[in-house]
Formats: structure tokens, sequence, C-alpha cells
């Protein structure tokens, strides 16, 4: 197994709901550790660099307006398919769709609350701690 680092943002709605503790415990109960942590808001200049991706779809405008809704918390996280990890340990994006056991499919409501967001690539992984840190 390769170790990897991912980054994973908790969501202004979880942070609301003082979940950040039951989402980053999941993670280190799976065996990731915390490599970096920073309580922070995301600039609407910034949530638009990180989801220009989806700029073009209907749901932007919300997706947007969500995740510069109030705090957030960025998390590094290391460890052994890190990536792979994170996203089996979040589910499915709608939360919905998503499996019990996931964060999204036991905490989330509904779309674009989520709770989380992570990196889905190692080079996606990359650009976004970079971003967020500045490293």
């Amino acid at each position: 197994m390769a170790v990897e680092q991912t980054f994973v943002i908790i969501k202004p709605e979880a942070v609301e709901r003082k979940l950040i503790g039951e989402i980053l415990g999941r993670f280190e109960r799976k065996g990731l550790e915390v490599k970096r942590l920073a309580v922070t808001e995301i600039q609407k200049e910034t949530a638009e660099e990180h989801y220009a991706h989806h700029q073009d779809k209907s749901f932007f405008p919300q997706l947007i307006e969500a995740i510069t809704s109030g705090p957030v918390v960025l998390v590094v996280l290391e460890g052994d398919n890190a990536i792979e990890q994170v996203r089996t340990l979040i589910g499915a994006t709608d939360p919905a769709a998503a499996a019990p056991g996931t964060i999204r499919g036991d905490l989330a409501i509904r779309l674009p609350y989520n709770m989380v967001h992570a990196a889905d690539s190692p080079a996606a992984a990359e650009a976004e701690i970079k971003r967020f840190f500045g490293d």
C-alpha cells in the first residue's frame, strides 16, 4: 500500500452542527493521521477557483454559497491509500444515495450540504493542499 496525503474540507454545515470531532474521529479510527489542520473561512474567489470544474453546472451558485457560508476546517490526512480510504469513508456525493455508515450517509441531509469535500485523485490532493495551505 502506498502512503499518500489527501485533502479534506469539513464544510460549514458540519462545523455549525458541531460534528468536527465526529468526522475527524472517523478518519483517525481508520488509521489516517492528521498532518495539518486549520479553521478558516473560504473567500468567494477561492471557492470559485476550487470548484471551477463545476462552473457550467446549474448548482454552481449554491455550491459556492454553501462553502462560503461560515467557518470550515481544512485537513491534510496521511496514510495508506489515503485518497481511496477517505472517499470510501465519506460516501456518495448525494446524501440520499450515500450508504449508511459513511459520513454523508449518517450525517448529511441534502445537497449541497454534504458535510465534507475530499480530493478525488493525487493530482487534486496536491493542488488543493497548495491552494489552501500555500505549499
